[in-house]
């Protein structure tokens, strides 16, 4: 499936090839403890490193989408309405390169 990787080391917001499973977005993101919240209503989902404020990390770039509170680190955006079953966003590359925030 596709999944849009914002890399905020990068200032870049790319479109990829994932497995649609919990454990891909995990190992894009780095870290097991992932959490997500919604970007739209169509249940597009940023997913993030749960302890990303709390983590000690040196240089590790921030970002947010729309209004939402700043991410340190990965993000991953797929579509899930029930974060077990994952499906390309709806959202396109260039709709979410408009909405993204590098801080």
């Amino acid at each position: 499936m596709k999944a849009l990787l914002v890399n905020p080391n990068l200032k870049e917001v790319t479109e990829i090839e994932i497995e649609p499973t919990l454990e891909a977005i995990q190992n894009l993101i780095g870290f097991k403890t992932v959490d997500s919240d919604e970007i739209d209503s169509n249940f597009d989902q940023l997913f993030f490193d749960e302890e990303c404020f709390i983590r000690q990390q040196d240089q590790v770039g921030r970002f947010k989408v729309d209004n939402l509170a700043p991410i340190v680190g990965m993000g991953v955006i797929v579509n899930t309405a029930d974060s077990k079953t994952f499906n390309s966003p709806k959202v396109g590359l260039s709709d979410l390169i408009k909405r993204v925030t590098f801080l």
